[in-house]
């Protein structure tokens, strides 16, 4: 299996982080059989494109919670790279294990 499992929701509290504030998180090397995912399904006319981008950013964006990372968005990007035989890529973290809630872009005080 490529992804450590395939699901269909996000379990974690919601972040409120913007495609600006994910920018300012620095890439970094994620193995693909750490991931779960958050959707079950996806246009293969989207992952197959020869010049994909899908939504902007350049990096998928993870998000750990409870010892998990959750593929949020970019797992088109994810199963490439598993077409081309790559067990990591790198992708834009959140590690909610080690942030307060308060402190998220969002958070009401």
């Amino acid at each position: 299996m490529i992804f450590k499992k395939v699901g269909d929701s996000r379990p974690y509290p919601q972040h409120g982080m913007t495609h600006a504030d994910w920018g300012g998180i620095a890439p970094q090397q994620v193995r693909l059989d750490t991931l779960i995912t958050t959707q079950k399904t996806l246009n293969l006319e989207t992952l197959l494109a020869e010049d994909s981008t899908f939504y902007g950013d350049l990096f998928p964006h993870v998000v750990k919670w409870g010892g998990e990372l959750y593929l949020e968005d970019g797992v088109h990007r994810a199963l490439r790279n598993a077409l081309h035989r790559r067990a990591v890529m790198y992708a834009r973290v959140l590690d909610l294990d080690s942030i307060s809630p308060a402190l998220l872009p969002g958070a009401r005080n």
